[in-house]
């Protein structure tokens, strides 16, 4: 057992050993058996009246300052009001391994706090006719009072929380040094909203069959005005620095790998009829001369400008967007505009306008540039839409496998990476004549045909990323206010530091109803502009929750700085954390905005630091093990 104390040293022989046994069971059948709860409650309150701060771990405060830092983290909780057996294993583990390096001279921290703003809270206030920081605060002390049950031995000096103005003063002061930075920005966009709980979800928050990840709403889509992080500007960095992370479990990983999504290939520009060039990204710039059609998302330019001439378009459109299946291959013929393949097979530009331009719901608009060359013989999801749209001509095949005898063989499509360049003498749907690319390798023949699109300005080497910007605004109440006041004279502005923080408007329950509850309220959203006076507005919407979750293991080293988000000579001293707690299922949003933030606040450090310690700072951001050396999931039930 790992004990809070010190207990006595004692020896017994064996036959001291067998008559105090004897002992006991004579003793105790006269005895009053001792109640666990009186003891419990007696030495749990002698432990913390021997601690100055109230530690279970009466010795903690003499372990020296100096002794080599480890710092155990876990996940903390949202405060539901009740803790539940997944809290407890993670707890304990963490407890069982902060208190085993204690033991072994290490200077512990072992810090808890809670991630306290969302909708759950927003959601019970109404219910009951409350604030929700009243509901948030009776569900701490609850939790609190638990985790003292449990008798988890947590640094309850350095608690956070978030929805505390204490704490999201400075998520608000990380806002403001990213939009000074042109990492934070607003636009109109595409977005998903769920009609469950009237708010904006992020591209993560959706399912895989489209629902809510809380409410478990159809998400609809609707174009608003909203505010983003530029995550995608780090989306090489955050891939790469997955290198780093030896000691992350491959799951977790991969699991970012995948989001991230890096895709190495070709710009392409496609010239067309109406002198309106579509650029598309492929992987697979080999297959350029099996081009047999050109197809634009919904919210493409030339779609949305085709529509307004076209009702037909404009209604194909509509519906599209309503009935939202990623997975049809309907499509709308544009007649008016031709493009054409930029190159011809000698690597000579060319406009020969003979490609067919279509509107596609398939052809992602968030991915790329919203278009896609459609090559048949060599894409399923190409060779599908074909053949629904022009089933009586054959796809054309460029490519076939590198064996010659296999490549003879070949039916409709070859879609393999690893392939060779044949004419119509090997391949049965093919080209006459492939020029100067005939028999190169697919490797070769994709760098030749990049080197020949950048020779004549109509394209180029690429990478692409799956990942997206994330989109933090939120039309709810609980939440850290976006701190930016909107002037028609100055645009957006930020919100000055002395101003900070943005607070809450203290309302009722009642008062939330449907929508944005912030911007019912005349007193919040009146504002003079703070750079030039003027009458202004203040921003309505809050912030995503993870932008609250993405910094609390930083706050944890100094956590009642009233001047900084941090002191960087107090976080150089325990960071990384070495060993960090929770569940699987934040893989990819907690854990990849958390490294995102980490990297962006080297960005704008210069800003936030004046230690002068910018190397060493560079040293646990820049490099990013995330913060951790270890990263440790534990096995559960729905993990």
């Amino acid at each position: 057992m790992l004990s809070r104390g010190r207990w006595p040293k004692v020896q017994l022989s064996t036959a001291s050993s067998l008559r105090h046994v004897a002992s006991v069971s004579s003793v105790s059948t006269s005895s009053p058996i001792p109640k666990l709860n009186e003891i419990d409650t007696k030495w749990t309150q002698r432990w913390r009246q021997e601690s100055p701060d109230g530690s279970l771990h009466p010795a903690k405060h003499t372990t020296p300052k100096d002794a080599p830092p480890f710092y155990a983290l876990s996940m903390f909780p949202y405060p539901s009001g009740n803790l539940h057996l997944g809290h407890q294993r993670v707890y304990t583990i963490s407890d069982v391994i902060a208190r085993f390096k204690r033991m072994k001279g290490y200077n512990v921290i072992h810090p808890m706090g809670w991630d306290a703003f969302g909708l759950p809270a927003e959601n019970a206030a109404v219910e009951r006719g409350i604030n929700p920081a009243v509901w948030t605060e009776l569900n701490v002390e609850k939790m609190k009072e638990q985790m003292h049950l449990m008798l988890a031995d947590f640094d309850w000096e350095r608690e956070v929380n978030t929805s505390s103005p204490d704490y999201y003063k400075w998520t608000q002061k990380i806002f403001t040094l990213l939009f000074e930075k042109g990492l934070a920005y607003r636009m109109g966009a595409e977005i998903n909203w769920d009609p469950v709980d009237q708010t904006v979800l992020a591209n993560e928050q959706v399912d895989a069959e489209g629902k809510s990840w809380r409410s478990g709403a159809k998400v609809e889509k609707r174009n608003l005005e909203q505010w983003f992080i530029g995550i995608t500007k780090y989306a090489e960095e955050l891939q790469e620095d997955l290198k780093h992370l030896d000691q992350w479990p491959d799951k977790v990983k991969a699991m970012q790998k995948h989001w991230i999504g890096s895709s190495h290939g070709a710009e392409i520009s496609f010239p067309t009829s109406d002198n309106s060039p579509i650029t598309v990204f492929t992987s697979r710039p080999d297959t350029l001369f099996s081009v047999q059609f050109v197809a634009v998302a919904l919210n493409h330019p030339l779609a949305t400008e085709a529509a307004a001439k076209d009702p037909k378009l404009a209604e194909f459109i509509a519906d599209a967007k309503e009935n939202d299946d990623p997975t049809t291959k309907d499509g709308y013929l544009l007649s008016e505009i031709r493009a054409s393949i930029p190159i011809d097979v000698n690597g000579d530009k060319q406009k020969t306008f003979d490609v067919p331009v279509y509107v596609a719901p398939y052809v992602l608009g968030t991915y790329g540039h919203g278009a896609v060359m459609g090559c048949p013989a060599h894409d399923e999801r190409d060779f599908d839409f074909w053949k629904l749209h022009n089933p009586a001509i054959p796809p054309v095949q460029t490519v076939g496998s590198a064996d010659l005898d296999r490549a003879q063989e070949s039916k409709e499509i070859f879609t393999e990476k690893t392939g060779k360049l044949y004419t119509s003498s090997v391949l049965p749907n093919g080209l006459d004549s492939l020029g100067v690319f005939a028999g190169l390798t697919s490797q070769d023949a994709g760098e030749k045909i990049m080197d020949a699109l950048e020779q004549h300005n109509a394209g180029g080497r690429s990478t692409q990323f799956k990942i997206r910007d994330w989109l933090i605004s939120r039309q709810r109440y609980w939440g850290a206010p976006i701190p930016i006041i909107h002037c028609d004279s100055c645009g957006p502005v930020a919100v000055p530091d002395k101003d900070l923080p943005v607070l809450l408007p203290k309302i009722e329950g009642e008062s939330f109803g449907k929508g944005n509850p912030l911007s019912k309220i005349d007193s919040f959203v009146n504002t003079p502009c703070p750079s030039c006076g003027n009458d202004a507005k203040r921003d309505t919407d809050t912030m995503d929750t993870f932008i609250d979750s993405s910094w609390y293991f930083f706050r944890y080293t100094d956590p009642k700085n009233e001047n900084k988000i941090f002191d960087c000579e107090k976080a150089s001293k325990h960071m990384p954390v070495d060993l960090y707690i929770g569940g699987v299922e934040h893989a990819i949003l907690h854990l990849l905005y958390s490294r995102f933030v980490a990297n962006s606040l080297v960005t704008v450090a210069c800003g936030m630091v004046r230690s002068g310690r910018m190397s060493q700072l560079k040293n646990w951001l820049l490099k990013v093990w995330f913060m951790e050396k270890h990263l440790l999931i534990p096995k559960m039930a729905g993990f």
